[in-house]
């Protein structure tokens, strides 16, 4: 399979960089007059990959809402990562995952084998056991021609205390992981596979070097605060290889598949004015 960042840097150009989220929470159910059952996550995850799966470049579905539901939620989630790929879009697969050896090898399988029925074109993961202990995840990544996002900078606050932690050699945490992906990215093209999720309610990032030749996945524009016109200030000359996550932003406009539509319409024409200005 072509490299997952060549694959996204096309699906960028062609469809624009907005990615919608998949988070089928309880009380988001309930605004769509749904309930917070099995047939509720499922209609939920239709209506929006059959609004939105032939025009946004990625999806990242959640994993932890539809593991909620125990094994018929990941069947519904399955679906959903099937249909919205045979539709043209990429899933980010948001699990996070992270452990050590043979575990870490099992929880890449689950979503980076394309023999398994999650297979997912990237999935976010986390460094904080060591970024050597990614390494099953990237191998497999690098083998199936999928991507990975690795947590460096995120938007929560309690984050801070450790990716702004300073190493011995000067480095704070989150630029070692950056320092990483740069080195796995090296001589890509036209990008590398292996991205970092920075937020994009963080501000002046200048002091990072976001320039890894590969995608940086940004949560926060909608309603967590940012906007994309904070784009620029936020990731620099890195801004070109953003993809910006909305979630409730647009998932608040359904279940009308017009107004689904819309919103990321919106959303997207939002992003490109920013990032091409």
């Amino acid at each position: 399979m072509t490299p997952f960042g060549a694959r996204l840097r096309a699906a960028m150009d062609s469809r624009g960089p907005l990615c919608v989220g998949i988070d089928p929470h309880a009380a988001l159910l309930g605004q769509w007059g749904l309930q917070d059952d099995i047939a509720g996550l499922e209609r939920f995850s239709r209506t929006v990959v059959e609004a939105l799966a032939e025009s946004v470049a990625v999806f990242k579905p959640q994993a932890a809402f539809f593991e909620r539901f125990g094994s018929k939620g990941v069947a519904v989630l399955e679906r959903a990562v099937a249909d919205a790929r045979a539709a043209g879009a990429l899933v980010v697969m948001d699990a996070k995952r992270g452990d050590i050896g043979s575990t870490m090898a099992a929880y890449a399988s689950a979503f980076l084998d394309p023999a398994s029925p999650l297979f997912s074109d990237a999935l976010t993961v986390s460094p904080y056991l060591g970024y050597g202990s990614l390494k099953p995840a990237v191998d497999l990544a690098r083998e199936s021609g999928a991507g990975l996002f690795v947590l460096a900078l995120t938007s929560n606050p309690e984050g801070a205390e450790v990716q702004r932690a300073v190493r011995e050699d000067g480095l704070t945490i989150g630029a070692t992981m950056l320092a990483h992906l740069a080195a796995e990215n090296a001589d890509a093209v036209p990008m590398g596979s292996f991205g970092a999720v920075v937020g994009a309610t963080l501000g002046d990032l200048s002091s990072f070097d976001l320039d890894i030749n590969g995608p940086l996945l940004a949560p926060g524009i909608g309603a967590q605060g940012a906007t994309a016109a904070d784009l620029p200030g936020v990731f620099g000359k890195a801004v070109r290889n953003v993809v910006p996550n909305v979630s409730r932003g647009v998932l608040k406009h359904g279940p009308d598949v017009s107004a689904l539509r819309d919103s990321a319409r919106r959303f997207a024409d939002e992003i490109h004015e920013a990032v091409t200005a």
